[in-house]
Parts: C-alpha cells; sequence; structure tokens
C-alpha cells in the first residue's frame, strides 16, 4: 500500500508507507509487565536474597498498587498473554498486601493486656510525649528499643517509675540498649534469646487473673549489606509460640509483612496485632523526616490464643520510628 503520484516525465512514483512496528509496541508492554510479575513470583515465594532484595521487599505494598498500571497498558494495547501476566501479578500482590487493611480479628474474652512499643532512636525520643502516651494509654508492658542511661534516668524523673516499677533493663549508650518496663511484677528470662543482634530482653509477666505471660522486646539488626545474615538468625533465634505459656513478641523487627523470614517467625504460632484489626498498612518508619513514614516494621506478634481489639500508631518527637499501641486479651 503505498501513495502514488504522477511523475513530469511520465510514469507513477509509489511511495511506501511505512508500517508501524508491532514489535516495538509488544516489547514495550513486556517491559512493563514483567518486573511486576518477577516481584509477585519473589514476594509469594519467599526468594529475596541479600541486602538489597530485602530492603526492596518492604515496598510490596506500593508495588501491589503500582501493578495495576501494566495491566492497564497490557488491555489497553490488546496483547493478551501479556494481560494475563498482568492480572496475575496484581492479583498475587493484592491477596498479599489488602488483607492487612481488612483485619480478620475475632471477637474473644479474657484478661485485658495493654502493650506499648517504641525504639527511642538513641533515648532521643521526646519524654513528654511519650509519658502522656503512657498515662493515656495505660500500658500494662512497655518495650523500648535504642535505650540508653540517658533516656533511663529521663523517664523516671518523668514518673515512669511510679507508673511502671516494674523493669528489665539492658540500656547502652548506643542502638543495641534495650528495656520492658511493667506495671506488674516480672521475672527476667536471661537465656531465653541467644546473644544475636542487638539487646532483646525477655521476662516472665505475672498479670492479675490467671497464669503469667512470656514477653519478648525484639530489635534485631537492620538487613543492611553483611549485617542480612544476622537479621536473619536474629528473628529464626525467636522462640516459637507454643501450647502452654503466653508468649508476646513486640519491638523493631526492622521487617516487615512482605519478608519470608516473618512469615517464617508467623507461620511459628504467632499472628501481627495490627494486621488483625486492620491496622497492619499503617507505616511506622522514617517518622519525624522531610518524607513521610513509608514502611511497616514495627510490630506486636501474639500467641494466636491472643486476642486483639484495638491497635494504634503514633508519632512521638524525637525518635524516627512511631509508636505502637495494642489491646489485647489473654486467656
Amino acid at each position: 500500500m503505498g501513495i502514488s503520484a504522477e511523475s513530469p516525465v511520465g510514469g507513477t512514483i509509489v511511495t511506501p508507507v511505512r508500517k508501524r512496528r508491532k514489535g516495538a509496541g509488544t516489547a514495550l508492554t513486556w517491559l512493563a509487565v514483567t518486573p511486576f510479575a518477577a516481584w509477585a513470583v519473589a514476594r509469594l515465594a519467599g526468594l529475596e536474597r541479600g541486602s538489597l532484595a530485602t530492603q526492596i521487599m518492604t515496598a510490596t505494598p506500593y508495588a501491589a498498587a503500582g501493578s495495576l498500571v501494566p495491566l492497564l497498558i497490557a488491555a489497553i494495547r490488546r496483547k493478551r498473554a501479556a494481560t494475563v501476566v498482568a492480572l496475575l501479578a496484581s492479583a498475587a500482590l493484592g491477596l498479599s498486601v489488602l488483607p492487612r487493611a481488612l483485619g480478620s480479628a475475632e471477637a474473644t474474652t479474657g484478661r485485658s493486656l495493654r502493650v506499648m512499643s517504641l525504639n527511642l532512636l538513641f533515648g532521643r525520643a521526646d519524654t513528654e510525649t511519650v509519658m502522656r502516651l503512657v498515662r493515656e494509654f495505660d500500658p500494662d508492658v512497655l518495650s523500648t528499643q535504642e535505650l540508653t542511661p540517658g533516656a533511663v534516668a529521663d523517664l523516671d524523673a518523668a514518673g515512669l517509675k511510679d507508673l511502671m516499677p516494674h523493669r528489665m533493663l539492658e540500656d547502652e549508650w548506643s542502638a543495641g540498649g534495650s528495656g520492658l518496663y511493667s506495671k506488674h511484677a516480672l521475672k527476667p528470662l536471661w537465656d531465653l534469646i541467644p546473644p544475636v543482634g542487638h539487646k532483646m530482653p525477655a521476662a516472665v509477666i505475672s498479670l492479675p487473673g490467671g497464669a503469667p505471660i512470656e514477653f519478648i522486646d525484639v530489635h534485631p539488626y537492620p538487613p543492611l549489606g553483611e549485617q542480612v545474615a544476622n537479621w536473619n538468625a536474629a528473628l529464626s533465634s525467636l522462640p516459637s509460640a507454643g501450647e502452654g505459656t503466653v508468649r508476646i513478641l513486640a519491638g523493631d523487627f526492622n521487617a516487615s509483612l512482605d519478608h519470608a523470614a516473618m512469615r517464617r517467625l508467623l507461620d511459628r504460632g504467632y499472628k501481627d496485632a495490627a494486621d488483625q484489626v486492620g491496622a497492619g498498612l499503617i507505616p511506622t518508619w522514617p517518622a519525624n523526616k522531610r518524607v513521610p513514614p513509608i514502611i511497616t516494621i514495627d510490630h506486636v506478634l501474639v500467641d494466636r490464643r491472643v486476642g486483639v481489639r484495638e491497635v494504634s500508631v503514633h508519632t512521638v518527637p524525637g525518635t524516627d520510628h512511631r509508636a505502637v499501641l495494642a489491646e489485647l486479651t489473654v486467656p
């Protein structure tokens, strides 16, 4: 097919019309679809390896939303194979993420237990705000990470010593310090957690009206560079939930529910409190920065026998983590 014109010297000049290259459109469509398809496979199969892939996996909720774009492109271009792949990728990512916003908690009865967890960022978290949350929420247990001797002194001077007199503190002038505060008597469990990563104190806490619980303050190293191996080891070292004493883990896990290591921990008898009540996509880090919090790495994990009534997240000046507050019921 071409455009004809009469030549001044006789005859007809035919100028061919270039056909649009179908191959280029197909290639561009697959270029848009393939990264999201690969992400979905890696997320479902837990294939992230190394530091960079592990860090990128925390962005899965955003990948789930972004996967709709290549699906739309493939559908508009009528590329059937690409559309099917894009649809499967979007469905897989969506099913991985959306339940966290919907919740699945069932009504339960039992003893009330309020838990608060906060990374203090080298003890720099604003003492007045921390104490306001403690007084308003009235937690039975406060789990702190990056607890320094200075922060211990400031919190006690502000009244924490009177409100939560029982404690197991392993404070340090570094990111490694941690500490458990409690309204109720507690007994340290010194040998429960191997020395992997930051300090992770554990204790038996005597709750009124029934059996005691075990509580662990969680804070593995972040999966940066060579520390990713230590991060995996720390999450693997946490004890499983069992049929005996109810166990609760709370802290800065440096992990999201999209990490295979975190899902393996959940498979050992736990459930994420925020996920249970539809608050699992509320980001907790980085707070108080020019960019808003974008990922969820602070958690309260509970024994599957524990009920979850409510979870809320609160910004505290001075620290790059948001406080997580969970209202639970213990059988």
